[in-house]
């Protein structure tokens, strides 16, 4: 007869110390009590089980348990098992260090770019694409799987790509990836091992993308940002670039798309000179004002590696995104990734894939796509009305804004706006090392507050403003 009893109860790594068993088994619960080892409310195995797992008598364990109880250090509750009580314990060296740490405060107001509304994630539509998901996923799904992620995703993207961003998405050329970050590091190392030295960035932008090449061995320099995007001609005047990185749908952070011309330049850079165009397709779903800027990648697919992620239209926490690739790449970036998908987890993938295909990705976008042009409308005009004398650029898409400031005003905005319980990012922030210096100004990440928390956040950002 096997031992089902012993699937029963909690695991416990305990060692009995002191002369004694009983004695030794009691000073050992205290000692990761007192430690914290065991917290408070833990669930302890029962007499039954601890006994078998120490080699030792039931009874032994039965009895230094309601010692233990009576002494206040465990309880015991018919039905509810033996459990750590709740103690006031002396704090230890640790904990009195803690209190003089000063207290870090999360601000009251958060308008710092880069997030979407994470209240607003479809919690009740992914459950039911998750449940449908699941119950359709063969058993494959849950073993190790294809470096480019699951097929059923693949097929999915490639089919709303194509349709929503102009994308040439081949399943079989597409990679998931588990973020942005992930992708371009992984196209780092692509780039180095075909010769690479040099990859231009646009003069403003995230420091961790530079910051990710720079790590791969690859220079970063960067090319100026105007009215109409990144200056693409500056390319064939950039010696030793292999390759550019750039946002054309939304430049971030300015938020201007790249004018036709410039992208017609880009891809003829590319062309004549056997570079490559590492796209990030920021913000490319969310437009307002304009009709929606197509992939860069639909005009050479071959030279333009496009990226895009789950990150601004559903949540970053996620942590999936993709890649469309030249068909002469996918096999490189797979290698990179290694030999199975070790990053994006199946059941997520699966999840996605059914979401998009169910209908309740474009539900999605389109309904935050209203309410983030609802914000955006009254940013502009509270600002309109509070202070009339600011403009504000790049709102036409994305979930931010750029605020322009007086010369030499940005950094005690931002301090006022930390004094105020406001969390603002200032323009400088994002500016390359090579560019010149620019005007002041703030970017507005009007996507990041929850639906409760938008006016409050909006009336504190026009307080602060000189």
């Amino acid at each position: 007869m096997t031992d089902s009893w012993a699937a029963f109860g909690a695991d416990l790594h305990i060692e009995p110390v002191g002369a004694g068993l009983r004695s030794g088994l009691m000073n050992a619960l205290r000692e990761a009590v007192r430690t914290g080892r065991l917290t408070p409310g833990t669930r302890l195995p029962s007499s039954r089980t601890l006994a078998s797992d120490l080699g030792i008598a039931r009874n032994t364990v039965a009895d230094a348990y309601a010692e233990l109880v009576a002494e206040g250090w465990l309880t015991a509750r018919q039905g509810s098992g033996t459990r750590v009580a709740q103690r006031a314990a002396p704090p230890g060296p640790a904990a009195r260090g803690a209190r003089l740490r000063p207290v870090r405060r999360r601000p009251a107001h958060n308008l710092m770019p880069g997030s979407p509304d994470l209240s607003s994630f479809p919690r009740a539509e992914w459950l039911k694409a998750s449940r449908r998901a699941l119950a359709a996923a063969p058993d494959a799904a849950f073993g190790y799987d294809d470096p480019r992620g699951r097929v059923e995703l693949r097929t999915a993207l490639a089919d709303y790509l194509a349709r929503a961003r102009g994308v040439y998405a081949d399943p079989e050329r597409i990679v998931i990836c588990s973020g942005f970050v992930h992708g371009l590091t992984l196209m780092g190392k692509v780039l180095r091992r075909h010769g690479v030295r040099g990859t231009a960035v646009e003069s403003y932008g995230l420091d961790i993308h530079w910051n990710l090449l720079t790590e791969a061995g690859l220079r970063t320099p960067g090319i100026p940002v105007d009215a109409l995007g990144a200056r693409t001609g500056a390319l064939r005047e950039t010696p030793g670039v292999g390759a550019v990185l750039l946002t054309p749908a939304h430049q971030f952070p300015t938020g201007v798309p790249l004018h036709p011309d410039r992208r017609a330049e880009a891809v003829d850079w590319a062309r004549s000179s056997g570079g490559l165009i590492l796209e990030d397709d920021y913000d490319g779903e969310f437009r307002y004002d304009r009709q929606p800027v197509g992939a860069l990648q639909g005009l050479d697919p071959e030279r333009v590696v496009y990226l895009g992620t789950a990150s601004k239209s559903l949540a970053p926490g996620l942590r999936l995104a993709w890649m469309v690739l030249p068909e002469g790449l996918v096999e490189e970036v797979c290698d990179a990734k290694g030999g199975f998908d070790w990053m994006s987890g199946a059941l997520d993938q699966l999840t996605l894939a059914e979401f998009i295909a169910s209908g309740a990705y474009d539900r999605h976008v389109r309904a935050m796509r209203l309410r983030y042009r609802r914000r955006r409308d009254q940013l502009v005009e509270a600002l309109a009305e509070r202070a009339p004398d600011f403009r504000v650029s790049g709102i036409a898409a994305g979930l931010h804004a750029v605020l322009e400031l007086p010369g030499g005003t940005e950094q005690t905005v931002v301090q006022a706006a930390t004094w105020q319980g406001l969390a603002l990012e200032r323009l400088s922030r994002f500016r390359h090392r090579d560019a010149e210096p620019g005007r002041d100004g703030l970017v507005i990440g009007y996507g990041t507050p929850s639906e409760s928390g938008w006016a409050g956040a909006l009336d504190a950002l026009c307080r602060v403003l000189p």
